[in-house]
């Protein structure tokens, strides 16, 4: 059976093919990648693919004062997925700020022994995509971290 963290980065580095629902036969409606809640919709059902048991939505345990809800879980792989999509107001720093907290709310989750960021940067608003995965990415506090951002436009 395949790695399930190289499933996911399969998933991910292919995801903006799926703007292909964008040209649908007869012009039927279709989906539009327009915020986050469209980049969750779209991947739940592409982690449906692979994954049975994904829970969206979880709780996280109250971390800095507050809680947060969890975007993904894959409870048998003790994966969680947490997603954005960057725009004119979440650009890299905003985003890296984001992951850093969510890295640490995420430690003291019981079903989170590996966290994979991925953003959804399909106008090339960041940068320097390479440096904020390598910034973010390895392990921190014995709580294994990916960050995955995708599309590639600038290599």
């Amino acid at each position: 059976m395949q790695d399930p963290v190289s499933i996911l980065e399969k998933i991910f580095v292919r995801f903006h093919a799926a703007q292909q629902l964008r040209s649908r036969h007869n012009n039927y409606p279709t989906l539009i990648v327009k915020d986050e809640y469209d980049v969750q919709d779209l991947l739940h059902a592409l982690l449906r693919i692979e994954f049975d048991d994904i829970r969206a939505e979880e709780p996280t345990p109250s971390y800095a004062g507050g809680s947060a809800r969890i975007d993904f879980l894959l409870k048998q792989e003790k994966i969680v997925i947490e997603v954005k999509k960057t725009r004119e107001r979440l650009l890299a720093k905003e985003v890296g700020e984001q992951l850093i907290i969510d890295i640490g709310r995420y430690k003291a989750h019981p079903d989170c022994q590996t966290l994979i960021c991925f953003v959804y940067d399909p106008e090339g608003l960041i940068a320097n995509p390479h440096g904020i995965e390598n910034d973010l990415s390895g392990d921190r506090d014995s709580l294994n971290v990916k960050v995955f951002i995708t599309p590639r436009l600038f290599g």
